[in-house]
């Protein structure tokens, strides 16, 4: 049997969703910006809420419609970011706003072009709440799309956010024709800076080498569909950030979460040496190859410490 659905947000992954569950039988309405009307208007009656906006978007939106959220309503957040004010996930910032709100997470390698095109992919739906993640893993997966269930929500968002940064650096280092073993390196070293990261932040370490950790990086680092991957590529080649932006044309999240892991790093005293060659990138503080060449002449350490 159906359930009701409300997507606020209609880019590509919000758009995907919105079509891929009203395909399932289930009744989905969808908002965004563009529409013109109230994301408030879209609450009642719903069994779940889905937040596919950018993360930019996400607390201005949390602010408005926290004053109206219907007792016990869940809602899933797909958003994949730091907020670059307030240093947070998507379901921290929602969870300031919506202290009694289930919330849940959808996290993976979901590239939203391959889903559309009903191409086998997994992803995992996270929540602290196992019952509740198990509940709407029945009610969403379908015969292309198989969903996973975890309890950790935060570690799961921790790695869909950083995972765009090295998305970023994959993209710069096939920009820069650097080889298989240059981008291998890269990511696995990649890999270890998103677990100080999802570590640091609570999150568990077996989420790192599941779907939403090594699964999101492999897609989103080896796949021209990824706009963080393009980004890299297109600064490889000479790009500014801006320029890199506007011939996307769509948000790129992973420069905002390099600058927002940034500012965590130096509060809690991480090393996110990836991280900081890609903002001084994006800033024009450094060129491409140089920042290859800085994170090749680091001191040597033993592969098993922090990043």
């Amino acid at each position: 049997m159906g359930i009701r659905i409300a997507v606020l947000g209609l880019g590509a992954w919000g758009q995907t969703l919105l079509e891929r569950w009203g395909q399932q039988g289930h009744i989905v309405t969808g908002w965004s910006r563009r529409s013109g009307s109230s994301p408030v208007d879209l609450l009642a009656n719903q069994d779940l809420v889905v937040s596919a906006v950018a993360m930019a978007g996400v607390q201005s939106l949390a602010e408005q419609l926290a004053p109206h959220w219907p007792t016990g309503l869940p809602l899933l957040s797909c958003s994949k970011g730091l907020d670059l004010q307030l240093l947070a996930t998507a379901t921290q910032l929602w969870s300031n706003q919506l202290a009694d709100a289930p919330l849940l997470v959808l996290s993976g390698p979901n590239l939203a072009t391959e889903v559309r095109q009903g191409l086998p992919a997994a992803s995992v739906i996270a929540a602290a709440d196992q019952d509740l993640a198990r509940r709407f893993q029945q009610q969403l997966s379908d015969t292309s799309l198989r969903l996973y269930t975890n309890t950790d929500p935060i570690g799961t968002e921790a790695a869909g956010a950083l995972k765009n940064v090295m998305a970023v650096a994959a993209g710069i280092s096939d920009g820069l024709a650097l080889g298989a073993n240059a981008k291998a390196s890269l990511l696995c070293r990649g890999l270890a800076e998103i677990g100080v990261v999802l570590e640091g932040l609570g999150g568990a370490t077996s989420t790192l080498y599941g779907l939403a950790g090594l699964g999101d990086l492999l897609a989103t680092a080896n796949s021209s569909l990824s706009r963080n991957y393009r980004c890299g590529v297109l600064l490889a080649e000479g790009c500014s950030e801006q320029q890199a932006s506007e011939r996307i044309s769509a948000t790129v999240e992973g420069p905002r979460t390099a600058r927002a892991a940034l500012q965590l790093a130096s509060r809690k005293g991480w090393h996110l040496p990836i991280c900081e060659q890609v903002v001084l990138v994006l800033e024009g503080h450094t060129t491409p190859a140089a920042a290859v060449k800085a994170l090749m002449e680091r001191d040597l350490r033993p592969e098993w410490q922090q990043a």
